[in-house]
C-alpha cells in the first residue's frame, strides 16, 4: 500500500539512509532531512559482520560494499603489557564462511559505506534528499480526516508526512521529544581515532588482521581499510577529560601518558600520529518502547551502544530493513507497523548494548582479573570459528 504523503526521515547518516532506501525499494516516497551542509560520515573504520552482509544482499549493495572493503584474515587479541597472543578467530577462512552461510567478515571506511548508501538513495526516484535542514520538533496529528506528522523546521517551514523516523543519532531531538529521558550515559571511556597510509605504518606492524591490544583501562585497535591502502587506528582509554561530540581534536599528551609502559608495538603505532580526533563513548539503558503513534526511532536514536562489538552501523542497517518490511506487511496501519518493528528489534539490540558494555570491561581489566581474562579467552572454543558469536552473526529473519 502506498501513502499519499511521504515518510519523513530526520538524519542522513547510515541509519537514516538505510531506512530511506529500504522504504523506497518497497515503493514508498521518502524525504530525508540532514542538518549538516552535506551528506557525510565522520569517523574511520567500521567492522562488518556476516549479519550485515545479509542486509546488503536484501538491499542489492553487496558488490558495491565488497569493492571498497578489506577482508581481514583474523580477529586477534593481544596483551598490551606482555605481548602474548590471548586469542585468535580466523574469520577469513573457509570454515568461518561456511558456518555463516557464505557471508564474510570485512572492514570498511565509514565514509565509503555511507557513500554507497547515499548513491543508492540518489538513484531512487522516490527519495528526496535535503541538506542544511534542521528539525526542531514534530507534531503527530492523527485524526479522522487525515493522519499525518508535521515537522517544524529551524527556518520556520512546516513539512507534512505520513510518518516520521527519528534517525538523528545519539543526541536525538526526536527521542527527547518522544521519551524525554535526558542525555546519554557517559561511559568514561574516550576514543582517539586516526588513519595512516600503508607506507607510513612502522615496519613489521602492518597486517591483514583486526588486532586489539588490551591493556589496563586502555586498548588499541588497528586494521586495514580501502582494500589495504589505509590503516585504521583507534585508541581507547578511561578519562574524565572530554568534549561532547564526534570530531574534536584530542590531547596527544594525555593519550601517550595513558599508554605508557605498554608494548613497543603499541607505542610505535601511537607515535606515528600527530593529530588525533577524539570522542567520548556514550550509550543508554535499553528501552522497550521507542515508537509512539506515527513516530519511531532508529539506530543510535533508539539504541545507542558502545563500540566494543563493532555493531552500531550494522544494527542501524538491520533496523532500516526490518522497519520497511513491517510497513509493507501493515496494510496501511503505520502505527501498527512501527510497533511491530520495535517488537522485532528491541531484544536483539538490547543484547548488543549490554554485551558491548561487558566487553568494554573485559578489555580493560588489570591485575588478577587480567590474568583470568587471558586464561578464559585462551581456552579453545567449541565449534567452528566465530561460533561464540553465532547469536549475532547468524543475523535476523526479515519479516514476511
Amino acid at each position: 500500500m502506498k501513502f499519499s504523503l511521504p515518510f519523513l526521515v530526520s538524519g542522513g547518516g547510515i541509519g537514516g539512509l538505510a531506512a530511506a532506501l529500504s522504504l523506497a525499494r518497497n515503493g514508498h516516497a521518502v524525504r530525508v532531512f540532514e542538518q549538516s551542509s552535506e551528506f557525510k560520515e565522520i569517523g574511520a573504520g567500521i567492522q562488518l559482520g556476516p549479519n550485515v552482509f545479509r542486509m546488503f544482499e536484501v538491499l542489492g549493495l553487496t558488490d558495491a560494499i565488497k569493492g571498497l572493503a578489506a577482508f581481514p584474515e583474523n580477529l586477534v587479541m593481544m596483551d598490551a603489557l606482555t605481548g602474548e597472543e590471548i586469542t585468535r578467530v580466523p574469520v577469513g577462512g573457509k570454515a568461518f564462511s561456511a558456518r555463516f552461510g557464505g557471508y564474510p567478515y570485512a572492514v570498511i571506511h565509514r565514509a565509503d559505506m555511507h557513500q554507497v548508501y547515499l548513491e543508492a538513495c540518489q538513484a531512487e526516484k522516490g527519495i528526496e534528499l535535503s541538506v542544511s535542514r534542521k528539525v526542531l520538533r514534530y507534531e503527530d496529528r492523527s485524526d479522522k480526516t487525515r493522519d499525518r506528522v508535521v515537522l517544524h523546521m529551524e527556518d520556520g517551514e512546516k513539512i507534512e508526512g505520513c510518518a516520521l523516523i527519528g534517525a538523528d543519532g545519539l543526541w536525538s531531538r526526536v527521542r527527547e521529544q518522544m521519551l524525554g529521558d535526558g542525555k546519554p550515559r557517559v561511559s568514561g571511556h574516550i576514543a582517539y581515532r586516526a588513519v595512516l597510509k600503508r607506507e607510513d605504518v612502522p615496519e613489521g606492524l602492518w597486517q591483514n588482521n583486526v588486532v586489539l591490544w588490551a591493556g589496563p583501562k586502555t586498548h588499541l585497535v588497528h586494521y586495514p581499510l580501502r582494500r589495504g591502502e589505509l590503516y585504521n587506528l583507534v585508541a581507547v582509554f578511561h578519562s574524565d577529560k572530554y568534549d561532547e561530540g564526534w570530531n574534536t581534536f584530542g590531547d596527544p599528551g594525555e593519550l601517550h601518558e595513558r599508554f605508557s609502559g605498554e608494548r613497543p608495538e603499541v607505542l610505535a603505532l601511537l607515535a606515528k600520529i600527530e593529530a588525533w580526533k577524539m570522542w567520548v563513548l556514550c550509550d543508554r539503558e535499553p528501552v522497550r518502547e521507542w515508537s509512539k503513534g506515527r513516530v519511531t526511532l532508529l539506530g543510535d536514536a533508539a539504541h545507542p551502544m558502545l563500540q566494543y562489538l563493532a555493531q552500531g552501523a550494522n544494527m542501524a542497517t538491520e533496523d532500516g530493513v526490518v522497519l520497511a518490511a513491517c510497513v509493507g506487511l501493515s496494510g496501511g496501519d503505520i502505527e501498527g507497523a512501527f510497533k511491530r518493528y520495535q517488537d522485532e528489534r528491541y531484544l536483539r539490540t538490547a543484547r548488543v548494548q549490554t554485551t558491548a558494555r561487558f566487553y568494554g570491561d573485559v578489555f580493560h581489566v588489570s591485575g588478577v582479573l587480567r590474568e583470568l581474562r587471558n586464561a578464559w579467552l585462551a581456552e579453545p572454543s567449541a565449534g567452528p570459528p566465530g561460533q561464540a558469536m553465532a547469536w549475532l552473526y547468524d543475523g535476523i529473519r526479515v519479516p514476511k
